[in-house]
């Protein structure tokens, strides 16, 4: 279980956003309102579905534009002040809400009160927010509850304006006795849909979403919203990477299509096996050195294992030719699927952290021949008879 956490906009922003949206000239589904050209639905008939998903595609950005340039010149400020601009970051909507995440976040498993000092924790933090960063994702059963205390210590200690940051935290695995852990109202405040509903409208939390669900709970779970007039999900945490796709890149996007249920990706490496860190083996200062990852080492040592390290040595050239790194690669490769909100950084030293956020400078770089030169080495693309229109 997954909830979100944001800070207020305020009314000033509200009313500002209806002015700016009467003058973009688009509605909220992003159709020009002018004259219709066509087709009766304002969509050039001769496109292919996938030509009309890009050109609506074209059509939000655009909105998105123009609310940007209209919102700086109420503000008295330009281009050159906002985050996006300054960092290079970008920014995406979680699923079909309205919230902006960076498509890059910073996740605390394993790493913050567990395998890194809090001073390089913050340090961490620091680089990621610098960046312009502003998702932080954490849960309750990291580091027996020490990772959200050290990510809420460092929030307070650098002065970060809250409203200008989302966090999210997951719940389940809590403490030891009976009652403190499951998703019963017990532990998170009437089971899951009911207790979500209720946390959201308490304050504690803006949106909920899950964690490793099948696509059939989520859809249940949406359902049971709907029915009774609470809120339902926006998001799912999954794993993604170069050799797990099959959820993220067949199963998810139905659900975003259907109910608007986005995806926010972890993993990116495979927990450090598209690091290349473990070509020869496994370095006794690696993760899957520690006792508790031993299945870690397995898989790695298997011969499945021994087959990705093939793959992977057979990307390292598209990386030099495109100029950056496996890991860069590997995450770009990611963000080069529009279907991901967001997708979670693991990072245990701020040199891994750096290099890994400079995969949004080869995100342009991820043509349609890159990716597909990309498939023809893993093979193991997944297959969809469905067509998603916008």
């Amino acid at each position: 279980m997954l909830a979100a956490r944001t800070g207020a906009a305020g009314s000033q922003i509200s009313e500002e956003n209806t002015k700016l949206r009467k003058q973009s000239g688009f509605s909220v589904a992003g159709k020009d309102k002018s004259p219709k050209k066509a087709s009766e639905n304002g969509k050039d008939s001769s496109l292919s579905p996938s030509g009309q998903s890009q050109l609506r595609a074209r059509q939000l950005a655009l909105l998105r534009d123009m609310e940007m340039d209209c919102y700086l010149k109420l503000c008295d400020l330009s281009s050159e002040h906002t985050t996006s601009y300054t960092t290079g970051m970008r920014y995406r909507n979680l699923g079909k809400s309205g919230l902006r995440v960076s498509c890059l976040g910073l996740g605390t498993w394993v790493t913050f009160g567990g395998q890194i000092s809090d001073e390089v924790a913050e340090r961490l933090m620091t680089i990621a927010y610098e960046s312009g960063v502003n998702l932080f994702d954490t849960a309750e059963v990291y580091a027996a509850g020490k990772a959200e205390v050290i990510l809420g210590s460092i929030i307070k200690k650098k002065g970060w304006r809250r409203s200008s940051l989302v966090i999210t935290t997951k719940l389940y695995w809590g403490g030891k006795a009976e009652t403190e852990r499951g998703l019963s109202r017990k532990h998170i405040i009437e089971e899951i849909v009911r207790a979500m509903t209720h946390v959201i409208n308490q304050g504690m939390a803006m949106y909920w979403g899950t964690s490793r669900w099948s696509a059939m709970e989520i859809m249940e779970a949406y359902s049971v919203a709907r029915q009774f007039n609470m809120i339902p999900p926006v998001c799912e945490q999954a794993e993604y990477h170069l050799f797990q796709r099959e959820k993220v890149e067949v199963q998810l996007p139905e659900l975003y299509h259907k109910i608007g249920v986005g995806a926010m990706t972890w993993s990116p490496l495979a927990c450090g096996i598209i690091s290349g860190k473990y070509g020869n083996g496994v370095p006794e200062s690696s993760r899957a050195s520690l006792k508790c990852y031993q299945w870690l080492k397995e898989r790695i040592i298997s011969e499945e294992g021994r087959k990705q390290q093939n793959k992977l040595k057979d990307l390292s050239p598209i990386a030099e030719r495109l100029g950056c790194t496996l890991p860069q690669l590997a995450v770009a490769w990611c963000l080069r699927n529009e279907g991901v909100s967001s997708v979670l950084l693991g990072s245990s030293t701020p040199e891994q952290l750096i290099e890994n956020l400079g995969a949004i400078q080869v995100l342009p770089k991820m043509t349609s021949h890159v990716v597909n030169e990309i498939d023809n080495i893993l093979r193991n693309k997944p297959y969809s008879k469905k067509d998603y229109r916008s």
